[in-house]
């Protein structure tokens, strides 16, 4: 009498076996690491980069603007390896050009924050008071971007962490801009400014959406990869910057390298040291 029965469970497991391992698993909560995208930038076509960032075992990318694809072909693509888009680097520029079209773009391929990845020298502001307007306008930009259901960060190099009577312009740019606009702090970068980052973490507790996790090499090592390296193999000092990052309240462990010789070595194993040092409590993020 229970034969259906049997034969029903049997089939769905055959077809579960069958189903490769990524597609079983696109569903299933993962630790909230992605990579970024430029990491990869000459490691072979988009597929081949995604191919990179699925076989890691990592659910989620940063991209850099379009990838110079259209939104479909990278919907496609990001669903082909079951990797969600959590963020997008676009610049400044075209964000002030057309960020109704930024917006739409990346609600097309499910992406819901946008983030200011670099000024360049001629756009940095020289003193408090540049940083203070630059801070202003960013803040209503990412006021207009959230109307539009998408969020507004920004990145941070080494040029933002000058002082001006004690504050950083970092500082500065996010106590002009109000609550909207959120951080995306490089810590590399925050240390080779001379700061430490598990307390500059705590300087943007509330509105941290996410870190650039790199790590620096020792002095004189690695001068052909500008000096970076895979996350727990540098200087940086992991076992204080982790737990003051949850406490900071970071949403996301972006991985990235400047200047990589090999993108895939490095992803891989910044990401299995984030697997095995984040700290436990942190709640897991479904990709899917």
């Amino acid at each position: 009498m229970n034969t259906p029965v049997r034969t029903t469970a049997t089939l769905a497991l055959l077809f579960l076996v069958a189903l490769p391992a990524f597609a079983r698993d696109a569903a299933a909560p993962q630790p909230p690491i992605a990579v970024q995208m430029y990491t990869l930038r000459d490691a072979g076509s988009l597929d081949q980069q995604l191919k990179i960032v699925h076989d890691a075992g990592v659910g989620a990318v940063e991209t850099v603007g379009t990838q110079n694809v259209s939104a479909v072909e990278l919907k496609q693509l990001l669903d082909r390896y079951s990797i969600k888009a959590i963020s997008s680097h676009v610049q400044l520029a075209e964000l002030r050009r057309d960020l109704d079209g930024v917006v739409a773009f990346n609600r097309s391929i499910g992406n819901t924050v946008l983030v200011v990845p670099y000024l360049d020298e001629k756009a940095r502001p020289t003193d408090a008071a540049g940083w203070t307007a630059l801070g202003q306008e960013l803040g209503r930009i990412a006021t207009r971007a959230r109307a539009g259901g998408m969020r507004l960060a920004y990145h941070n190099h080494d040029f933002e962490l000058v002082q001006f009577n004690g504050r950083t312009g970092l500082e500065l740019l996010f106590a002009a801009a109000g609550p909207d606009l959120l951080t995306e702090l490089d810590l590399a970068w925050v240390a080779r400014a001379g700061h430490d980052p598990a307390v500059m973490l705590g300087k943007f507790r509330g509105r941290l959406f996410a870190v650039h996790a790199k790590d620096n090499a020792p002095k004189g090592q690695a001068d052909d990869e500008g000096g970076f390296a895979a996350v727990g193999q540098g200087v940086l000092d992991w076992n204080a910057i982790l737990p003051a990052a949850a406490d900071a309240g970071v949403q996301w462990y972006i991985v990235e390298h400047d200047h990589p010789r090999d993108p895939a070595k490095v992803i891989q194993a910044s990401a299995d040291y984030l697997r095995a040092h984040l700290p436990a409590n942190l709640p897991a993020r479904a990709t899917r």
